[in-house]
Order: structure tokens, then C-alpha cells, then sequence
């Protein structure tokens, strides 16, 4: 049976995640620990009152999340804060967080892994935060309307199509989660497509203006990559199970 410290070395090896700058908050590792024994691996976007009852429920004991508990700051362990912690406790149930690693990640990152699956082939990277690059650019040999076919056969139909740029075009621009900061930097990739998670209403009209084709498609779906690969990665090194906590969110 493998020990949270070997469990997590790994992942930090693996991930990468002592080594990329990310938002304040995010406190990428062990942000809570168990007694040391590992039975079970588990996958989830969210830490969260609701994934942990899940990951419980499941019988995990090790949960690696995207979307750590410690965005908000220092927070009084009173209420939501300490039937949270509480319920760590009594399960002994470890968490593990890892943001934007696994974003720029260009194996098990979030937005590598998306491209991938639509079928758009890597050529380079874009989208830099304190110098690294958590977006991915890729090429595309059919036209817009096979990609957006693509996406409503991995997301599902309610994705959001904002087709105003080429209608075949050839260099796709993947920043996972929120796109909202990227439209420069994907304009000097020398793309006019992106797809991303989310992104506000004021992009409809940069859309129509700037002739770009924007697909949004969910921040919490464009994000179940790169946990579920890192989980994956984990439980084959130490011959364990893992799972994938789903928690259905529409966002």
C-alpha cells in the first residue's frame, strides 16, 4: 500500500506543480492529509462539500481537484468551512490540488488533452502567465463546421458558437477554463478560432468585430481533463483504483 508522501511526490513530479507560478489561493499540492495510507485514488474539478460527500461515498481516500479549498483565503472553520473539514477527518480522506499545471501541462494538462480529443493536431503554445504558456495551439485540416461538430460530440449541444471569423480554419487556439484575458495573445498566434470554457457577454460583440470564431463549451467540462489524467497516471504507477467524482455542473 503506497504512502500520501509517496502518492504525492509523484503527483508534484508528475504535474509539475511546485514549479509553475499560479494565482494566490490556489496552493497547489497537499492542501489536506489523511493518516498516511492510500486504498484509493479520486478525480474531481471542485473541492466542495458535495465531491467530498461523493468521494466518501465512494470509498476515496485520495482526491486530487483542480479548483483547490483555499481560493477565498483564510477562512473562520465555522459552518460550510468546518463540515468540510470535518468530513475529511472522518473519512480520512486526503486532498491534493493542482491548477494551473494542469492547464499548461503539455501531456496531462487540460487544454493539450481537450485538443486532442477533437482531433486537432499540436503545433505550439500561447496564452503566457508569469512566464508559461497555459494555452495550446494546434492545426486543423477540416473546416468549422467539423470542429464544431467535434466539440458537440465531446460537450454535448450546449456549447456556445460564435462563428464570425474563417470558415476553414487552419490554426485552433485551447485555453481551458476562462478565456477571457487570451483574444490578444491568440490573435498574435495568428489564429481566429479559440475554444475555451467561458467568457463574458461584452465577447459576442469583440466576436462580430474582430471576425473571430469563439466556442465555448464550459469551465467545469473543459476542466475534467487533466485531473482524470493525473488520477489515471497515479493509480497505474501504484497499482490502485481511482475514479472520476462527477458533480454535473452546468458552467
Amino acid at each position: 500500500m503506497p504512502s500520501l508522501e509517496e502518492i504525492v511526490s509523484f503527483c508534484n513530479t508528475r504535474a509539475r506543480a511546485q514549479e509553475i507560478k499560479d494565482f494566490p489561493g490556489a496552493f497547489n499540492g497537499l492542501q489536506f492529509a489523511n493518516d498516511g495510507k492510500i486504498t484509493k485514488i479520486g478525480a474531481a474539478v471542485d473541492a466542495g462539500l458535495v465531491p467530498f460527500q461523493k468521494a466518501r461515498a465512494a470509498g476515496i481516500d485520495f482526491l486530487i481537484v483542480h479548483h483547490g479549498m483555499y481560493w477565498n483565503g483564510v477562512q473562520p472553520v465555522v459552518d460550510i468551512e468546518y463540515k468540510k473539514n470535518k468530513l475529511l477527518i472522518d473519512a480520512n480522506m486526503a486532498v491534493y490540488s493542482c491548477h494551473l499545471p494542469l492547464d499548461a501541462h503539455s501531456e496531462i494538462g487540460n487544454s493539450a488533452l481537450l485538443a486532442k480529443t477533437v482531433g486537432i493536431q499540436p503545433s505550439g503554445s500561447f496564452a503566457n502567465y508569469e512566464g508559461v504558456d497555459i494555452g495550446f495551439v494546434g492545426t486543423w485540416t477540416s473546416d468549422r463546421k467539423a470542429l464544431k461538430q467535434a466539440l458537440v460530440e465531446e460537450f454535448g449541444s450546449g456549447i456556445t458558437a460564435m462563428e464570425f471569423g474563417s470558415n476553414t480554419p487552419s490554426k485552433i487556439c485551447v485555453c481551458t477554463g476562462s478565456g477571457s484575458s487570451v483574444i490578444e495573445e491568440m490573435k498574435a498566434a495568428g489564429s481566429d478560432t479559440l475554444i475555451t470554457g467561458e467568457l463574458k457577454q461584452h465577447f459576442f460583440n469583440i466576436a462580430q468585430e474582430r471576425e473571430l470564431n469563439l466556442y465555448i463549451c464550459g469551465h467545469y467540462a473543459t476542466e475534467t481533463f487533466g485531473v482524470k489524467a493525473l488520477a489515471s497516471d497515479c493509480a497505474a504507477k501504484f497499482n490502485l483504483e481511482w475514479e472520476f467524482i462527477e458533480t454535473e455542473c452546468p458552467l
